[in-house]
C-alpha cells in the first residue's frame, strides 16, 4: 500500500501537488481559522483525490471541528472520507487511530494541558495500532520550533515507545518537516508549509 501523507495545509491545499497513492492522510490544520466555508472548501476538494483511501484529523487552527455538533460534523464530512476523532478506522488490515489533541498554546482548538489531561487523553490509543495520527507531535521528535525549544508532548512520547505502532504522523510544528525512525517507530512530520506559511514541503509518501 502507496500511503501519502500531509499536513498543515492551511487552505494552501489546491496549490498542492499530490502523487499518486492508495491512502491519502491528512494530519491537521486544513484551514487558516476553522471557519465553515474554509472546511467546507477543503473537504470537496479532499474528496475529489484518486485515492481510493482518504482519512484525515483536524488540527488546533480547525476550530469548526470543536465547536460543532457531532451530527454536524458527520453531515459534512464526504462519504468517501474518513474523519478521525479519537477514534479509528481499519483499512487493508491496517489498524489506524488519529486524534487533533495537542499541547497548551494560547487556547486553540484541542489544546489539552499537560499532565492527567494528557494522560488520560493519550491512554485513549488502541493497543493495537498500527498508524497512529496526532496533530501534535511527541516531545523531543521533530518538535522544535524556529527559536529552538522542544513544544511535542512527552507523555505522547511515552505512550508511542510504549505501543510502538509502526507509523506515528503528524504536523502542527512546519519547521520539523521530516521522517525519523526510533526504536521500530517511522515519525512523519509531514506538515506542508514552512514556519513562514510558505509551501514549501512535499507530501511524505510511505510505502506500507
Amino acid at each position: 500500500m502507496k500511503i501519502v501523507i500531509i499536513s498543515d495545509s492551511h487552505g494552501y491545499h489546491k496549490q498542492l501537488q499530490l502523487p499518486d497513492g492508495d491512502l491519502l492522510i491528512h494530519a491537521g490544520d486544513v484551514s487558516g481559522r476553522g471557519m465553515e466555508s474554509q472546511v467546507v472548501d477543503f473537504l470537496d476538494w479532499f474528496a475529489a483525490q484518486p485515492h481510493p483511501n482518504k482519512i484525515m484529523i483536524a488540527g488546533n487552527h480547525d476550530f469548526y471541528f470543536e465547536q460543532a455538533t457531532a451530527t454536524e460534523i458527520k453531515n459534512i464530512i464526504p462519504p468517501n472520507v474518513a474523519y478521525l476523532e479519537d477514534s479509528g478506522v481499519e483499512i487493508g488490515g491496517i489498524n489506524i487511530w488519529g486524534s487533533p489533541v495537542s499541547t497548551w498554546f494560547y487556547n486553540w482548538a484541542f489544546n489539552k494541558h499537560p499532565g492527567p489531561e494528557m494522560e488520560k487523553q493519550w491512554s485513549l490509543i488502541p493497543a493495537n495500532t498500527d498508524i497512529l495520527i496526532t496533530h501534535g507531535p511527541a516531545y523531543g521528535i521533530m518538535d522544535r520550533t524556529h527559536s529552538g525549544v522542544h513544544v511535542g508532548c512527552d507523555i505522547l512520547l511515552k505512550k508511542v515507545k510504549a505501543l510502538k505502532p509502526r507509523l506515528h504522523l503528524f504536523g502542527h510544528i512546519h519547521e520539523g518537516y521530516g521522517v525519523e525512525e526510533q526504536d521500530g517507530v517511522t515519525f512523519i512530520n509531514a506538515a506542508v508549509l514552512s514556519a513562514s506559511y510558505e509551501l514549501i514541503n512535499p507530501p511524505v509518501v510511505y510505502n506500507w
